[in-house]
């Protein structure tokens, strides 16, 4: 409906340059490695010595201090962890004069709806509710749909004729102006390695159970965005409850890399608007997915 394009006209006309647009899962990731490099400062405990310590408010503090304005685009929360964060982080942001401008496909009372111990996000709500003016812009248009001819050279059916060696020559056609050879590369993420078996500079030729089917998130996806401007996803399978977890982390991949500008190649199983399967919905984690995706 143009959120994104709003926040970003708004804050490219703002002058004062403490300020700060990310992405969601970008703001949420740096929230904690700021916590989890408060924990390693402190002193390490004596045996039989016990003190508790809230890392929250320090970070909160800290961050305010940076910034006086900050965007938020796709505001969202699936995580009770990260539930549990936000109402600090925002009543600290709220008290000391932060102003916060967030799109999201949610309205405050739906955020984590059927979410685990959606009780102790509730405040939350109550706090957005009271320091956030809500505007709906639910246009009944996704103007993201409309530019469909273009997304007839990205997006491929997996039983239509030649549609491997389409993307075969596609990306040998970006490889050539890449000047290094094809490979696989190692991305260093949070202390480990993420290795994709085919890339080509900026180029990454993967596969569905190669980007979904392994246990990563968002801080992956993240850094993926930022070595490679365009991606290749292929057997992208019919999408069902079944295969909840790789729904979920589709998602994640496709939302950070739609806020990154890489483009994204797919082969799939099915067409785009019958690519998920509803069905089923009677399990908890169900409802929470589909709660997500809006369905």
């Amino acid at each position: 409906t143009g959120k994104t394009m709003l926040i970003d006209l708004f804050y490219s006309h703002v002058e004062n340059s403490h300020k700060k647009r990310v992405h969601f899962n970008s703001f949420m990731l740096d929230v904690h490695k700021r916590i989890h490099r408060k924990k390693q400062s402190l002193p390490k405990r004596r045996l039989g010595e016990m003190f508790t310590y809230d890392p929250i408010s320090p970070v909160a503090m800290e961050i305010s201090e940076e910034i006086c304005l900050l965007c938020f685009d796709e505001f969202q929360v699936t995580d009770v962890a990260d539930a549990v964060i936000l109402k600090q982080l925002f009543e600290a942001f709220f008290k000391t004069g932060v102003v916060v401008v967030a799109t999201s496909n949610r309205a405050p009372e739906d955020l984590y709806r059927n979410g685990l111990q959606r009780d102790t996000f509730l405040p939350f709500i109550n706090v957005l509710k009271e320091f956030c003016h809500i505007v709906c812009l639910d246009s009944g248009m996704d103007y993201r749909s409309l530019d469909q001819p273009a997304a007839g050279k990205l997006y491929h059916l997996t039983g239509a004729p030649d549609a491997e060696a389409c993307m075969d020559a596609l990306f040998e056609e970006l490889a050539l102006g890449q000047k290094c050879a094809t490979g696989p590369r190692a991305l260093p993420v949070l202390g480990r390695d993420v290795t994709l078996e085919k890339t080509c500079g900026s180029v990454a030729d993967c596969t569905f159970d190669e980007l979904c089917g392994r246990p990563l998130g968002a801080s992956d996806y993240l850094e993926m965005a930022q070595m490679f401007d365009t991606v290749f996803i292929r057997h992208i399978p019919l999408l069902t409850l079944t295969l909840k977890d790789q729904v979920r982390r589709f998602t994640t991949l496709v939302d950070i890399f739609y806020d990154s500008k890489v483009r994204v190649v797919l082969l799939a199983e099915a067409p785009l608007d019958r690519l998920f399967v509803h069905s089923g919905g009677e399990d908890e984690r169900d409802r929470q997915l589909l709660d997500d995706l809006g369905l």
